[in-house]
Parts: structure tokens; C-alpha cells; sequence
């Protein structure tokens, strides 16, 4: 018997105003960044269909079941200056924090990109004595062609969404990086957008790993806070091929009035295994559309997030896990705490094709009220088209523990501490998950810096 189940649970509120104003992009600026870039032509042929695209379809609104939660009626894509397009050089290196390594002394490899010159740091001479690639997307677009042009726009297409077409039309940094056949890349990846408060900056990273490979990738995302609103959209790209293994992180503390739009797909095939760690602390609004493919008998893929609002800002996660293979396992566990008069909105939803017996699928989104004006709306879905499957999810929203921080302030520890170790410990399960301890110690300081004082006010 096959079964269709549909599971919301929601409390949305009223209609959103209007949506956001559209800009009319022309063919001269994408041509103008193709040049620029010295980019292929095939490269330059793609954003013009993906302009094309951009201009077709209409810009997401409060009617449109994805957008019924957000509002982007404040964004002005009229507005945002375009001179950063194809223009590096805008902006000072990012912190210093940002670029350490992330095991030991030396980097695996590590890209720069943004509003500034392109930074490399070479690959590890053992990985490059592989065969790696690590570059950022201009270069690789020219030398290594080939490889670029089967993969990209493949996972992610610009049809997909308003800004998923935008970035393929616009988008002018970004990294690429490829694992071949069979290679153990025992060294992490690292690349690191940094980006002026202001304008439009579209990015993309396409990470390729090939059959029996294996890799560690971070991403950072991250601006200095600005007067002025920007746009920042992005596409990820992440191929598994047959048994291969990756662990990809990725965090985001963009300033404090970034709209951050972003397209993530990967792709899973046969037995292999992904591992993908969300976090996110910045922006003004953020919108993630992060979607898990599993289209190989035996893939697995695992999904943990995290996420702390505070003030006005607006986190949106929409998830999708599809199993469209038997034999196909998902996880999903995003965890947020909010203060201030923050929103965040989860939605997610398993999905299991026709014939993907024995897929075994589950999800769980957690949070964390610490401010009576705050608002967290999380929004499981199941749609089952095969037999004999395993799905289940849950979602639940409370408030901070008066149990347990009464326990600490008994031994002597002041409330607003105590608050904080309570908070600490609600994302810990997250934190373990996360690989390194220089980027826990990251993420950790940026959810103290959230805590403030007192979670009560």
C-alpha cells in the first residue's frame, strides 16, 4: 500500500506584505563580469540563460508556500549598488581568527574570496601530489574547464528559485574543489567569504567528491557590520559519488543588515555518506533552501544545525530530505535559541519516491525561547510514496529551564552564567558534531556573545 502523509504543525500568523522590488538586470553587466573574470564561453552563454531566467520569474512573495513566513518586502534589489560586481579589491583582509588553520599548524588548503583579491593558500603538497583541486571559482572556470562545466548548475539548477538564478547570472566568487577516484584527503579544506556591509555579492562554491573519496570541507561566511542593507546570495553544490565520504561545515555570521539568500543541494549517490553542519548567528534575515538528495541504493546522509537570533533578525531554514533510492538513510537535527523580538522559521519535510523501500528518514528541530517577544515556528513534514519505510520527526518550542539553572546558582553561580551554561549545554549534541575544536571555540564564543547579560530582558 502506498501512503501519502502530509504533516504541518505551525502557527503562521497573518499574510506577509508584498513582496520585495525587483531590479532589472541587464546582459551588458553579466557580459561585463564574464570579460572581466576572462571566463569561457560557455561559462558566458550560462549566465546569460540564467539572466533570462532571473527575468522570468516573478519575485518570491507572501502567496508562495516557501515565503509565506518571511518577508522580503524591505529588500530592494533596485537599490544595492552593482559596483562590486567583478570589482575585487573593495575591502581589508577579513580577521585573523577567521583564517587559522584548522588542524594544527598548516592549512590543507584554504580559499579567500569576496569583496577583495583572491587569497590562496597552496595545498598541502600531499594533496596535491594527489590530485586535489582547490581554486577559486574564476580560476578554475578557466583551467579546469572540463570538470567545471559537467558539475556546475547540475545539483543547484538556476531554475530552481528567483536567486538560484540570480547567482547564475551574477555570482563572481566562489571556490571549487575536487577529490579524485579512491584519494583519503586527510587534510581539511577551508575557504572563507568576506564581504563589505553593502550591495549585492553573489557567491558559489561546487565541491566534487569522486567514487571512494574522501574529504573535510569548512565554509565561513562572515561581514563586519554596516548602515548600509546588502544582499548577499549563494549557491552550494556538493556531489557524493559512489562510496564516497564528505563532511561539510559551513557557518554564517554576516552583519548585522545582510538579507542572505541562499540555494544548497547535495548530491548522494550509491553508499555514499554525508555529513553537513549548519550554523548561524548573523544577518539581518536569512533564508536557506538546503536540500538532501539520496539517489543511490545504500546513501546516507546526516544534517545538524544550529542557529541563535536575536533583536529583529529573521532566520529561515527550509530542509528537504529526498530518498529517491532504497536502502537510503537521512538524519536532520536543527537546534535554535532565540532572544530579543527574533523569528525563526524551520520547515522540513522527508520525502520518500516511489520504490525507495526500506528508506529509513528522520528529523528534529529543537528550540529555545529566552525572550517573551521572541517567536519560533517549526514546521515537520512526511510525504511517503513507497512501502515498507521508516520516517518519523519532532519538533518542540520551551523555554529555558528554570530547573536546572536554580541547580547552578545553588552551587554559587550567578544567574546570568548559569543562563549561559544552560544554553551552552542545549547546543552541545551540535557542537560534538562539529570537527574541530577551533571552530567549536568559534561558534561557542558567538553564542555567549549572544547571551549578553541576562536572557530575561
Amino acid at each position: 500500500m502506498q501512503e501519502r502523509v502530509v504533516i504541518r504543525t505551525d502557527r503562521a500568523g497573518p499574510r506577509m506584505p508584498a513582496a520585495a522590488k525587483d531590479a532589472a538586470y541587464s546582459v551588458a553587466q553579466v557580459e561585463s563580469i564574464a570579460r572581466g573574470q576572462g571566463e569561457p564561453g560557455w561559462l558566458a552563454d550560462r549566465r546569460r540563460e540564467a539572466l533570462r531566467l532571473y527575468r522570468e520569474m516573478p519575485m518570491p512573495a507572501a502567496s508562495d508556500e516557501a515565503w509565506r513566513r518571511t518577508d522580503l518586502a524591505g529588500l530592494r534589489l533596485d537599490e544595492l549598488d552593482l559596483n562590486a560586481l567583478g570589482v575585487p579589491g573593495r575591502t581589508k583582509r577579513p580577521p585573523a581568527d577567521l583564517l587559522k588553520p584548522l588542524l594544527g599548524k598548516a592549512h590543507g588548503g584554504q580559499v579567500v574570496f569576496g569583496d577583495l583579491d583572491p587569497a590562496v593558500t597552496p595545498l598541502a603538497p600531499a594533496l596535491a601530489a594527489q590530485g586535489v583541486i582547490f581554486l577559486p571559482f574564476a580560476e578554475a572556470a578557466r583551467t579546469q574547464g572540463d570538470q567545471v562545466q559537467r558539475y556546475l548548475g547540475q545539483v543547484v539548477i538556476p531554475a530552481e528559485g528567483k536567486f538560484a538564478a540570480l547567482v547564475a547570472a551574477l555570482g563572481d566568487v566562489g571556490a571549487f574543489a575536487y577529490v579524485p577516484k579512491g584519494v583519503q584527503a586527510e587534510l581539511p579544506l577551508h575557504s572563507v567569504c568576506w564581504a563589505t556591509p553593502s550591495g549585492l555579492r553573489g557567491w558559489r562554491l561546487l565541491v566534487v567528491v569522486e567514487e571512494g573519496a574522501a574529504l573535510t570541507y569548512v565554509h565561513e561566511n562572515a561581514s563586519p557590520d554596516g548602515s548600509e542593507a546588502s544582499l548577499r546570495a549563494g549557491v552550494v553544490e556538493l556531489v557524493l559519488e559512489k562510496g564516497s565520504t564528505l563532511r561539510f561545515v559551513e557557518f554564517q555570521s554576516w552583519g548585522a543588515n545582510v538579507w542572505n539568500i541562499t540555494h544548497e543541494r547535495a548530491q548522494v549517490h550509491e553508499g555514499a555518506t554525508l555529513e553537513w553542519i549548519f550554523g548561524g548567528t548573523g544577518s539581518r534575515l536569512t533564508k536557506t533552501f538546503a536540500t538532501l538528495d539520496l539517489i543511490g541504493a545504500g546513501a546516507t546522509g546526516r544534517m545538524s544545525g544550529f542557529y541563535f537570533a536575536d533583536g529583529e533578525q529573521h532566520l529561515d531554514h527550509d530542509t528537504q530530505q529526498n530518498h529517491h533510492a532504497p536502502h537510503t538513510t537521512s538524519d536532520l537535527l536543527f537546534k535554535g535559541a532565540l532572544k530579543g523580538h527574533s523569528r525563526s522559521v524551520w520547515q522540513g519535510m522527508i520525502f520518500v519516491a516511489h520504490g525507495a523501500e526500506k528508506a529509513d528518514g528522520y528529523q528534529a528541530n529543537r528550540n529555545l525561547i529566552l525572550s517573551k517577544n521572541a517567536r519560533a515556528d517549526s514546521l515537520p513534514g512526511l510525504e511517503i510514496l513507497a512501502d515498507d519505510v521508516r520516517c518519523t520527526h519532532g519538533a518542540t518550542v520551551g523555554q529555558l529551564d528554570e530547573d536546572e539553572v536554580f541547580y547552578l546558582m545553588t552551587r554559587g553561580v550567578p544567574r546570568p552564567e548559569a543562563e549561559r551554561v544552560v544554553v551552552n549545554g542545549f547546543f552541545d549534541t551540535i557542537m560534538q558534531r562539529i570537527p574541530f575544536e577551533g571552530v567549536r571555540r568559534r561558534l561557542r564564543s558567538a553564542v555567549d556573545a549572544k547571551m549578553g547579560a541576562s536572557v530575561r530582558g
